[in-house]
Order: C-alpha cells, then structure tokens, then sequence
C-alpha cells in the first residue's frame, strides 16, 4: 500500500488539531508535519516535499493564496489543497490560479478533505460539491458547443489536463510532446475560447462536462 504524505497548515490549533485527527485515521495517509504560518509551512514542506500540503488561506504572515504561488514555484511536485471557509468565486479564482488543485470548504473537511486529497494525487481537480454547483454552473447553450467545436482534437485534450490541474511539463510526459507543444495547444485553445488563466479554464472545462467529478 501507497502511504501519501500530507502537510497540514492552519494557524488555529484546534483546527489543525482536527485535520491531523481525519488524516490519520486513513491508514495509507500520513502526516509528515504541521504549521501555523504561511513562513512555517513553506520551510516544512520545501524541506519535507510531502506529497500533499493542505493549507488554510488565512495563514499569518504569508497568505494561502501567496504559499500556493511559492511553492508551484518551488516544489511543483507538491499539490496544493486549500482549505478555507470562504465560498465565494474570488477566492476560488485566486487559489487556481496560484496553482491549488484542490479547494475544500472548512465545514465540508470531513465529508469531502480525505477524497480531494486522493483526487488530488493522481492528477485531478476537486472542488468542494457546495460549491461547484453555483461557481462552475453546467452550461448546454449552443454558443458554447460551437466554442468547443472550434477546438482540435489535441487543443481540447491539452485543455482538459491542464483544467484537470496537470502541469505543462506532465502533460508533455503524458502526451509524449515537447513542452513548447503543449504551449502552444494551450495559447491556440485558449485564444479561440476567448479566455485566459487557469480559473477560466477550469470553468470553461466544467461547463463542458470535462470535470465530472467535481
């Protein structure tokens, strides 16, 4: 069995307390470490590279949103759970686009935290469900077919993978492409759709079906 190695950050101890407490009841996770500042756990998970961190937005001294663009940055082969009480589209937005593959509302930890973070490990995008229905809205209008029909073949697959919350660099491993490639797939989808950044791109993906299990 896999032991998946999680990092936990949340500056309320009672909270981290609890998360620590779901995650090990899981036999295959396992906690390598907590923090309680955005400082603490850039330094725990750089020195740990875990294969997940879980970190609150609200962290002191270095936001979530902030942790999540440095360590994309440095130690891209960690993926990024946020944790958070906010539900609002902006947070959401923020977090995506600093490199998050998960979003998990704090009141939903125990229901959702444990399935995001093995959704998570092997390459998927979650999305807390309390809030998937009304930030990424199913869309079926005709405008948005004929969007997706301008699309290529590849263009469409680069698109899904890089919603999916996939790396440039691992989807060229997966498509067995250049990374230039794959940049330009993206640029040519992205420009035909009218869209830019990676929270846009997850919208688009969901409106389309491609994220079915969010």
């Amino acid at each position: 069995m896999k032991i998946i190695r999680v990092a936990v950050a949340d500056d309320h101890p009672i909270v981290l307390a609890g998360l620590s407490m779901l995650i090990r009841a899981e036999a295959d996770l396992q906690i390598i470490g907590e923090a309680a500042s955005g400082p603490e756990a850039l330094q725990l998970i750089c020195d740990s590279m875990p294969d997940i961190a879980v970190i609150d937005i609200a962290l002191p001294h270095m936001n979530g949103i902030l942790l999540a663009r440095q360590l994309s940055a440095d130690c891209p082969s960690v993926r990024v759970i946020v944790l958070t009480q906010y539900e609002d589209r902006a947070h959401l937005s923020q977090a995506l686009d600093a490199g998050a593959r998960g979003y998990v509302l704090k009141k939903s930890a125990a229901q959702c935290l444990v399935n995001a973070i093995r959704g998570v490990l092997v390459g998927g995008l979650y999305v807390d469900p309390a809030m998937a229905a009304h930030v990424f809205p199913p869309s079926h209008s005709k405008p948005a077919g004929k969007l997706s029909s301008s699309l290529t073949p590849r263009e469409s697959e680069v698109l899904k993978l890089v919603a999916a919350g996939l790396t440039a660099k691992e989807i060229a491993g997966q498509l067995d492409l250049s990374l230039s490639s794959i940049e330009t797939y993206k640029t040519r989808a992205a420009d035909k759709l009218s869209i830019k950044g990676r929270a846009e791109i997850v919208r688009y993906a969901s409106a389309q079906g491609w994220l079915a299990s969010v």
